[in-house]
């Protein structure tokens, strides 16, 4: 019999032979152990004197243990249905645009339907992309189609690969399965907050493209989705590099940075409306001092630290997002003359300082005018005021201490900050809206008083964040489809998803749902 096995603990400090655990905790004989598989690993840090590993496991076991299913942590395991992949009945083949997570998974799904999708993609296949990004980083040359936001795997390829999400999906295995298939780590598949780091998403991305086009799946690359005509239910679409396709389905994967494309549309007829989305600062620690602050004592027998946390103000929320354990601070500009900021790291997680963005909601009350394009133009405007602090792409800097007291640093002390184009020290009121900074000013003493040290006079904020989440939602009906028959909105850049598991598991219900209805 196959039974699932909870809370199973185990000191850090120990050798975590998990076999013996089970037999310890379950009163099973360990050669009666024929197979286990870890189905889930946490660290459980809530008593600093006593931190554990806290594992769940699938075990095979002979049918005379079958008592232990009335006992506490003890559950029949029922397996998964395996996702069933119906041949493709469309006329025309499925065009997708964007080959971030969305764009990937939907893709993928279609690929293996057998339906050729074609997709369309305005920034480079990743080893050009990453040459672009390394362009940028060191030499200050921008390619506004190719970059940290644009290309092969979307934003989050150049981010941490952070597959935790909210989203309580029947595919959240099978996402986090294909990440692993196609060149993740294993734990992916099962550790509490698992993350797959930059370095191999370029591996995983460049092989479910792979996949995809030995299914016959054909790509475009730096190629610009421009604008489309739709003539009694086909649609004819039109892109850069004169290239012209028709189809019935339209898959858009934007991403939230695609503004030029999203514009397109808007004024093409496509319904959207706006939404609420985020805006502050990249916040740097020492990495040890994040690890002494959530392990205690425990730290040097764990990997690097991560946190999550929020605090609710009187009008405001204040939270941290994308936190990268020993990572950095990243350029992320899209478009010339702005500053952007987002964090990254490894797989190894093994730099000096932990990042993570430290945001604050914005709501379409405090920038919406007359048109639900108003804050794509908020985000430009005070991304351009950033950049207007220096004239160049060092970015807003100051340290938590001279920020709470009104004043601004000369310096960095403890803290070196991460961005690799340097630091012009200022008051964020020049380059964000004065309520944010207010809010960040109120919360940071609150949140020391849920992770000591977290306001930390030395600790760094650059700026500026404003990528967390896109400001528009683009409405479709049950079906997955927008006011345009034919084009179905998806991931991040329509407002739908907020991560790569999310952006990932949306594509691929939106491919599941063309294929039904094809």
């Amino acid at each position: 019999m196959r039974v699932k096995l909870s809370n199973i603990r185990i000191p850090v400090e120990a050798n975590p032979n998990i076999k013996n655990a089970i037999g310890r905790q379950f009163h099973i004989r360990t050669e009666d152990i024929k197979e286990f598989k870890i189905v889930r690993q946490a660290i459980d840090a809530r008593k600093k004197d006593r931190v554990c590993y806290d594992f769940q496991v699938l075990v095979t076991l002979p049918s005379h243990y079958a008592p232990l299913l009335k006992e506490p942590n003890v559950t029949e395991f029922t397996p998964t249905e395996p996702i069933q992949y119906p041949q493709w009945q469309g006329t025309h083949r499925p065009v997708v645009v964007g080959f971030g997570p969305s764009g990937m998974f939907a893709a993928l799904y279609l690929a293996r339907c057998q339906a050729k999708p074609i997709i369309i993609e305005r920034g480079e296949k990743i080893e050009d992309r990453k040459r672009s990004v390394n362009d940028f980083i060191y030499t200050k040359y921008l390619n506004p189609n190719s970059n940290i936001q644009f290309g092969e795997g979307g934003a989050g390829t150049f981010s941490d690969g952070k597959l935790n999400t909210n989203v309580h999906s029947e595919y959240n295995e099978f996402v986090l399965e294909e990440f692993y298939k196609h060149g993740a780590h294993e734990d992916v598949t099962y550790m509490q907050n698992p993350h797959v780091g930059t370095d191999y998403l370029e591996k995983v991305v460049r092989n479910i493209r792979l996949e995809i086009e030995s299914l016959g799946g054909e790509f475009h690359f730096s190629t610009t989705f421009t604008d489309f005509t739709c003539d009694n239910g086909v649609l004819t679409i039109q892109c850069s590099n004169d290239l012209s396709l028709q189809t019935n389905h339209l898959l858009l994967g934007l991403g939230h940075s695609a503004r030029d494309t999203i514009r397109t549309l808007h004024q093409k007829g496509l319904t959207m409306e706006p939404k609420p989305f985020s805006m502050g600062v990249r916040i740097e620690h020492q990495q040890n001092r994040i690890n002494k602050m959530q392990y205690g004592n425990y730290a040097k027998f764990l990997p690097p630290a991560s946190y999550k946390s929020v605090i609710h103000l009187k009008d405001r929320s204040v939270y941290t997002f994308c936190m990268c354990p020993g990572g950095t601070v990243m350029a992320s500009a899209s478009e010339p003359n702005t500053i952007v900021t987002n964090g990254m790291s490894e797989r190894n997680r093994d730099k000096a300082n932990a990042n993570s963005a430290l945001l604050v909601n914005v709501t379409p009350e405090d920038y919406y005018k007359d048109s639900p394009l108003d804050g794509l133009d908020y985000q430009e405007k005070y991304e351009k005021m950033a950049f207007d602090v220096a004239g160049d792409y060092r970015a807003p800097g100051n340290m938590v201490g001279e920020f709470l007291e009104h004043r601004v640093a000369k310096t960095y002390r403890s803290v070196k900050p991460s961005y690799p184009h340097g630091i012009v020290y200022c008051d964020f009121e020049r380059c964000m809206p004065k309520y944010v900074v207010d809010a960040m000013r109120e919360a940071l003493p609150l949140f020391d008083r849920k992770m000591r040290g977290f306001a930390d006079p030395e600790a760094f904020m650059t700026g500026i964040e404003t990528r967390s989440s896109s400001p528009v939602r683009m409405l479709r009906n049950d079906n997955r489809m927008s006011n345009i028959s034919g084009i179905y909105p998806m991931g991040e850049g329509a407002g739908y998803a907020g991560g790569i598991m999310s952006a990932a598991i949306d594509g691929l219900k939106t491919a599941i749902q063309i294929v039904e209805e094809a």
